[in-house]
């Protein structure tokens, strides 16, 4: 049983769009972007062929290549979803935490963000950013109005 075993498997689909194509574009026409993009991963179809590519490539471990890192078209930024994530199921034998977070460093250049809802269970969301100094800068400045620091009172 354990020979057959090859670990975990996540399905990262990718896309892009240039800066300049984002840029004076409306939240909802990059939302719609997003949303085409993410539905070619998130059906059925999708699914049934990532299982027969693990079966022909296991177990030879991959990594989602991200396009566009150090060219022209500007930085890369990799938007994820923490939505699903069960923080409050997570038990390290003292109890669940109060706050959790994932992201691994794989080595590039590019940015990290992933929305997930609050632990204060008012339905807020909190945004996990890692990203070069000027990027957060630039949200600091522009949406000072939608985002707020974290701190530990926020939680408690």
């Amino acid at each position: 049983m354990m020979r057959a075993y090859f670990g975990n498997v996540i399905s990262v689909p990718y896309g892009g769009r240039r800066v300049d194509e984002l840029d004076g574009s409306s939240l909802g026409q990059v939302a719609g972007w997003a949303h085409e993009f993410l539905e070619r991963g998130a059906n059925r179809e999708h699914f049934v062929e990532l299982i027969d590519w693990v079966e022909v490539h296991r177990p030879e471990p991959t990594m989602p290549e991200i396009v566009g890192i150090g060219s022209a078209e500007g930085p890369a930024l990799v938007v994820s979803s923490g939505r699903g994530f069960p923080v409050s199921r997570v038990d390290f034998g003292w109890g669940p935490p109060t706050f959790g977070s994932y992201h691994f460093p794989w080595g590039s250049t590019a940015g990290y963000v992933m929305p997930m809802p609050s632990p204060n269970g008012e339905g807020d969301w909190m945004v996990y950013m890692y990203m070069l100094k000027e990027q957060l800068e630039l949200i600091e400045r522009e949406a000072a109005s939608v985002f707020r620091p974290f701190t530990w009172d926020y939680v408690v």
